[in-house]
């Protein structure tokens, strides 16, 4: 780590970095080493000169994102500001930066006139959380809109990959290892005609179905095969249900709120708790979507 502290960054670089600055739950240990780059040949560089046993985490909006109370050992990145863009390359086409808000995306798509985009929306998080864990809604998910990504390996080499390279899931994607999608290029279809109403319309039922505006991570697990999550959860009996300052929403049954003072353990153990008791009374193991990385407090 020696060889970080005496590195020659244009981007930021701190140490001992609370992670709970910089996630939607507002909790989260410090990282090691935080590492906001410049631009893709600062993060190039920065890739380059660290060593190969140094451990990395890419770390998006923060989002879908639960960082135990220990933090996280070696090198934070943290790239979405950097990566925030979007450019039209033709009439169907659309190249949009892994630090882009799908919302934001969203609503540039349905200015240009490219649908099926309003799904984008629903996505509470970056473009490049979405490409990772082929995020969806409204019944579009995000993956069936890729034509290609740029990624980027722990050498600093830059990749351009087709989406054969990838295994996609629900919620699920496996592809090369050790790379990180600095953007994607997304072809939209000709005989769509997207709505900002439909849009406005999908913002509206977000607002009064969930819980935003209070820190949470979206939704904290996936829904099993033919049901949802939310209703599993509502019956048994968990909507307000609180350990420490972590609250299970009763405006939303598959969020978990922080009330202001918990800890990244008092949710994790909610979290078991929900799932254990879902288990317990209806038999079925409901799955994470929230990933839970770093090390629990000393």
């Amino acid at each position: 780590m020696s060889a970080v502290m005496d590195m020659d960054v244009q981007g930021e670089l701190r140490y001992d970095e609370p992670l709970a600055k910089h996630t939607s739950w507002r909790v989260g240990g410090p990282a090691d080493v935080f590492f906001k780059p410049s631009s893709v040949d600062d993060l190039s560089a920065f890739l380059k000169a660290i060593d190969e046993d140094t451990p990395i985490f890419w770390l998006g909006a923060g989002s879908n994102l639960l960082v135990r109370d220990g933090g996280i050992r070696g090198i934070v990145i943290a790239a979405a500001r950097m990566l925030r863009t979007i450019d039209r390359i033709d009439r169907l086409t659309v190249r949009a930066g892994a630090g882009l808000p799908c919302t934001q995306l969203a609503r540039q798509c349905i200015r240009w006139g490219l649908g099926p985009s309003e799904f984008f929306a629903g996505i509470p998080g970056t473009m490049g959380g979405a490409l990772t864990m082929n995020a969806g809604a409204h019944g579009g998910e995000t993956w069936e809109r890729v034509e290609s990504v740029r990624t980027i390996d722990r050498d600093g080499e830059v990749h351009e990959r087709a989406p054969a390279e990838y295994s996609v899931g629900y919620r699920s994607v496996t592809g090369p290892a050790n790379e990180w999608f600095l953007e994607a290029t997304l072809r939209f279809e000709p005989d769509v005609t997207p709505s900002m109403a439909t849009l406005d319309a999908m913002l509206e039922r977000r607002k009064n179905t969930q819980p935003l505006g209070l820190p949470s991570c979206g939704s904290v697990f996936r829904n099993p095969e033919g049901d949802h999550s939310a209703r599993l959860i509502e019956a048994a009996g968990l909507k307000g249900m609180r350990i420490g300052g972590a609250e299970v929403s009763t405006k939303h049954a598959n969020f978990i709120i922080n009330m202001g003072d918990a800890s990244a353990t008092d949710i994790e153990e909610l979290v078991e708790h929900v799932r254990q008791t879902v288990l317990d009374k209806h038999g079925v193991e409901l799955e994470h979507e929230v990933r839970i990385v770093g090390e629990a407090a000393a």
